[in-house]
């Protein structure tokens, strides 16, 4: 397994040149022999935000399939279809790529994260084993609330951008707490002013520290990074792997 383990992070290593990611992967490597359980047969599927791509997901990706999981990096149209249309059509086909036998996994960024609680609300749960969501309006936002009906805001974000209000009625509001083992990572930078005045407490730029808690959650850790780019920042990418190898983060890795 050792062995193994260093040949992949080497070869990763000398492809994507980034000592950074370099020494997440030896974080995980440590991981493995300080908590049980192995990733070899593990499948983690992976889902973007709002108006993005798989793209800025890559990264994540290539440290999980480093750490020996069947990484999925699913791309889907986010702007052109409601949330539980995106889930239903995107996320079953992705699983029926994992191996046949282990856990799935899911790590998801922002909205990914809603449309992962709304599959986990209405699918059978048995395969999957942990779940992170990174800056997820797991209570909406407040952007939503106060820019939703400003002209172009609808084109640029599609139905599904509509749905993450504030609101009781809106789709992260009704689905409920999480069941199975979860973590939470959020962020606390912002490189706009004016989004960060119009969401109170501490935010991201896009979604307040509170409203990415969620009941149910395993664990919680907040990391200064802002919305945009918080899923390739080497500490996220470190939590994650610690997060789905022990079920907890890891704070004092930070120090």
């Amino acid at each position: 397994m050792k062995r193994v383990f260093f040949l992949g992070v080497g070869a990763f290593c000398v492809t994507a040149q980034r000592a950074s990611i370099c020494r997440t992967l030896v974080i995980a490597f440590f991981s493995i022999f300080i908590f049980s359980g192995t990733a070899a047969a593990d499948c983690v599927l992976l889902l973007h935000g709002l108006a993005r791509s798989s793209k800025p997901m890559n990264e994540l990706a290539e440290a999980l399939t480093a750490d020996g999981y069947y990484t999925v990096n699913i791309d889907y149209p986010s702007t052109k279809f409601p949330i539980e249309i995106l889930a239903d059509t995107y996320i079953s086909p992705a699983l029926a790529t994992c191996p046949a036998e282990g856990r799935v996994h899911f790590v998801a960024h922002s909205m990914g994260g809603i449309m992962v609680r709304y599959w986990l609300a209405n699918n059978d749960t048995s395969r999957v084993g942990r779940v992170v969501m990174i800056a997820p309006p797991n209570h909406g936002s407040e952007l939503v609330d106060k820019l939703g009906g400003v002209p172009g805001f609808a084109l640029l974000n599609g139905p599904a951008g509509l749905q993450l209000s504030t609101a009781a009625d809106s789709v992260p509001n009704t689905l409920g707490p999480v069941t199975v083992d979860t973590g939470i990572i959020a962020g606390d930078a912002s490189f706009n002013p004016l989004y960060s005045w119009l969401i109170p407490g501490v935010d991201d730029g896009k979604v307040s520290i509170e409203r990415t808690r969620l009941d149910g959650m395993s664990d919680f850790i907040v990391l200064h990074h802002t919305h945009a780019f918080i899923m390739g920042a080497e500490p996220v990418i470190g939590q994650v792997l610690l997060f789905l190898r022990a079920g907890a983060f890891q704070p004092a890795l930070l120090e």
